[in-house]
């Protein structure tokens, strides 16, 4: 399965195979049962395609974005240790900033003492 959910990839030979059904005389829905393509219209699809392109508009990929590559262990490796650089700074910077807001809790505004 590739694609969304429910989708099902054919191989070419199933492509080929259904297109020389189809040139034999069958029509698209009784090749769709033989072949267990689950719409008889992708048939339809597949000829024009054929027709347009021969065998190279069946063997065509999506034209979406391709897959990310999986990053080599070293540069996942210098991934983290930047990601853990970063992470320092930021902790650093808010361990500062605490102390600020603890004493906004004790001021006393009239001078007197509470107790």
């Amino acid at each position: 399965m590739s694609g969304k959910k429910g989708m099902v990839h054919y191989d070419l030979g199933t492509k080929l195979e259904a297109l020389r059904l189809h040139k034999e005389g069958l029509p698209y829905r009784v090749i769709a049962e033989r072949l267990r393509i689950r719409d008889p219209e992708r048939i339809r699809k597949w000829m024009s395609q054929y027709r347009l392109e021969g065998e190279a508009g069946l063997c065509k990929k999506g034209s979406g974005r391709p897959r990310k590559k999986p990053l080599s262990q070293e540069a996942y490796i210098q991934k983290l240790e930047m990601e853990n650089e970063l992470l320092k700074k930021y902790h650093t910077e808010l361990r500062k900033l605490m102390p600020a807001r603890r004493d906004i809790g004790s001021l006393n505004t009239t001078g007197e003492d509470i107790q």
